[in-house]
């Protein structure tokens, strides 16, 4: 054997043996899983809570704070995954705020005025939802507008027509604020209201279709790269279709339980909701599947964004202030979801994906 070619065996050889270490110091899934570049939003989260708890020591750290921050977020949840599915196929929806406000008016329309009751009342509500979903995928998908312009459009016309009906005055009735129709968002268990548990029902079956089936699957792949799924075959149209009947659909659940919650049909009802579903949906695409728009981070962000607005009132801020924390947190999902903004190396190292 030559001088160069045993030379070249021993290179090899102390190649091998350093690179073998370094495989079996790979980081162990517990620590990546409890990463800040993996779930920051939890430690901001907890940050967050120590400072109320330190500005507002009598009123921030009790069970009736905990209580008041789940009930009254659990809305806002609706909302927020409602626009996830979309998102996570690259489609815009700015419609879900007037479509929760319109199946609001709606189901008080008719379970309070015309006697149909309340199970066909909501049947109907959840109807126009469906058409409001259906009129938006055509407009995007079936004549090609940009999904941003199209849903902002259709909700324009979507607000305009709530004006038209009700005047700007909302809709009222005694069949409004008792049961059957008041239980669906007022009955209480252990100090949570039924509206928390929809929301964690909703978040799992949305983790589950996003995560564990080909569907979810495919709906990424639209959103990541539509020109190459549809080389691979998939239906990116039909996804993109589907939704955004999804998200119409879970803004008339929000709607109706908003309705249900208040023991009216406010012709505003939905007017808050929209900088808070986006900015809790972007916030949790940084968060667990990092850089993908997942049910359980927006879950997590709403209760981040909750939190930092209960706090603010407690400690009797003005009211522009929890605007402007809402506003601060989109700036910043954005900025980091779009790679404009890092979080410290030292953070981001061990943020390993796992898929």
């Amino acid at each position: 054997m030559s001088t160069d070619t045993a030379a070249a065996h021993a290179s090899a050889s102390e190649r091998h043996v350093v690179t073998r270490p370094r495989a079996a110091r790979r980081t162990p899934q517990w620590r990546r899983a409890l990463s800040f570049g993996n779930i920051g939003a939890v430690y901001v989260w907890l940050l967050i809570i120590l400072a109320f708890t330190v500005w507002v020591p009598g009123t921030f750290a009790t069970r009736t704070t905990f209580e008041q921050i789940l009930n009254n977020n659990a809305v806002t949840g609706l909302i927020a995954l409602s626009v996830v599915i979309p998102l996570a196929a690259r489609v815009f929806d700015l419609s879900v705020a007037f479509t929760m406000t319109l199946s609001g008016v709606t189901v008080a329309h008719f379970a309070a005025q015309t006697g149909v009751g309340v199970a066909p009342a909501v049947g109907i509500a959840l109807g126009v939802a469906l058409l409001i979903g259906v009129l938006n995928g055509f407009v995007v998908v079936g004549l090609g507008v940009d999904s941003f312009i199209a849903t902002l459009a259709t909700g324009s016309l979507i607000k305009a027509f709530i004006t038209m009906v009700t005047n700007d005055q909302s809709i009222t009735g005694v069949q409004l604020l008792r049961p059957p129709f008041s239980s669906i968002a007022q009955t209480d268990v252990a100090g949570l209201t039924l509206p928390v548990l929809y929301l964690l029902v909703t978040a799992g079956a949305i983790w589950f279709v996003l995560e564990r089936t080909a569907t979810g699957r495919r709906l990424y792949a639209t959103g990541f790269n539509p020109d190459a799924a549809r080389l691979q075959r998939v239906a990116t149209d039909r996804l993109r279709f589907l939704s955004l009947i999804t998200s119409a659909l879970l803004a008339g659940v929000a709607g109706i339980v908003f309705t249900s919650a208040i023991g009216s049909g406010s012709p505003t009802a939905g007017d808050p909701y929209l900088l808070a579903a986006y900015a809790a949906a972007f916030l949790g695409a940084t968060q667990l599947r990092g850089g993908r728009f997942n049910a359980w981070g927006t879950v997590i962000a709403v209760l981040l964004l909750g939190t930092g607005t209960t706090g603010l009132s407690l400690a009797s801020t003005p009211q522009w202030s929890t605007s402007v924390f809402t506003g601060i947190v989109l700036i910043v999902a954005l900025a980091v979801t779009s790679g404009r903004v890092r979080v410290p190396q030292r953070m981001r190292r061990r943020a390993v994906a796992t898929d």
